[in-house]
């Protein structure tokens, strides 16, 4: 209750913006700094089954649920079916215009249609109505505790051992 009244307000606002900057890593090891404090365990300690314990989102995997729902919401984006008529393996995800700009790539938009093509299907069909998708979104996220972007980009490489968990989640979802 301590940290969704304090802790969580202030790491939230904004996410979508700030939590692929250089100064995340920074918010983030204050996070596991609090939850440790919470748990009343050892700084060598690792935080993710606390997290998991506690039912808390890490900051990474806040901001990829920020991006996802900032997604949902733009009724703009097209998906691959529309762009092209061939049936392929992509045509559920959604079209990534090609930059060339570092900054752009890094953007809001971008960045949410990549973390969108990430998803399992069984989740990313739900994008359709935004209150089936939220909570089985946040339920993975929740599982996974993805303490990196690039750890949920390979979430599904059979060579991550926390893989088994997220399939059989997956699975039963």
């Amino acid at each position: 209750m301590i940290h969704f009244s304090s802790v969580h307000s202030i790491i939230s606002y904004g996410t979508i913006f700030w939590g692929n900057s250089t100064y995340s890593s920074t918010i983030f090891k204050l996070q596991k700094k609090v939850i440790r404090i919470m748990m009343n365990v050892g700084n060598r300690e690792s935080c993710c089954k606390l997290f998991k314990k506690l039912n808390i989102l890490p900051l990474y995997s806040q901001y990829i649920l920020s991006l996802l729902l900032f997604v949902v919401n733009i009724n703009t984006l097209k998906f691959n079916s529309v762009v092209h008529s061939i049936n392929t393996r992509q045509c559920s995800d959604l079209y990534l215009p090609s930059v060339n700009l570092y900054k752009v790539q890094k953007a809001v938009y971008h960045s949410g249609i990549k973390v969108f093509n990430c998803l399992p299907p069984r989740i990313k069909c739900l994008s359709s109505d935004m209150r089936k998708f939220k909570s089985p979104s946040k339920r993975f996220f929740l599982e996974g505790s993805f303490y990196t972007i690039q750890e949920y980009f390979d979430w599904n490489l059979l060579s991550n051992p926390s893989t088994g968990n997220l399939l059989k989640f997956i699975e039963q979802s």
